[in-house]
């Protein structure tokens, strides 16, 4: 057998961010990725380094009870620990897509939203929209955000 030489890897347009006390991905990808001034978050949801899932309740028997406040509040928590790593805050958010398994958490899911950005101007721009399902049957709420960085 000859050995073939690989191509080289080519090297990622910008700089990727990864927060240690945060969950990693489950694929080869970063919590985000710096580039052309604007901080890109990966979709983003409730689970923690451990494995398991903010506002999720597993019963005796196996079957789970799912809160969309609580995971709700943990997805931004976590977006926020990704931006304060790339060296910006909430506040910077100029784009979210939210993704929700069902438009019944809509409301819910605004509620905690709106702790996070009590003001509609200060806010990011958003789409929220319904998908059939996410990555694990516990998450009803998944968001990917576009930060701006600073001008210096």
């Amino acid at each position: 057998m000859s050995s073939q030489s690989q191509p080289p890897i080519p090297k990622p347009n910008g700089e990727a961010v990864v927060v240690k006390d945060r969950a990693g991905a489950l694929a080869n990808y970063p919590h985000a990725r710096i580039a052309g001034g604007f901080v890109f978050v990966s979709g983003i949801s409730s689970r923690r380094t451990d494995g398991t899932w903010a506002g999720v309740h597993t019963n005796n028997d196996g079957s789970f009870v799912l809160d969309i406040k609580q995971q709700t509040q943990a997805v931004l928590e976590n977006i926020q620990a990704i931006l304060r790593q790339a060296g910006v805050e909430l506040a910077n958010l100029v784009d979210l897509t939210v993704f929700l398994i069902d438009m019944v958490n809509y409301n819910d899911f605004n509620d905690v939203y709106n702790t996070f950005f009590p003001i509609a101007e200060l806010g990011p721009a958003r789409t929220t929209v319904a998908v059939k399902q996410l990555p694990n049957p516990r998450l009803l709420i998944e968001i990917k955000a576009v930060a701006l960085l600073p001008q210096s």
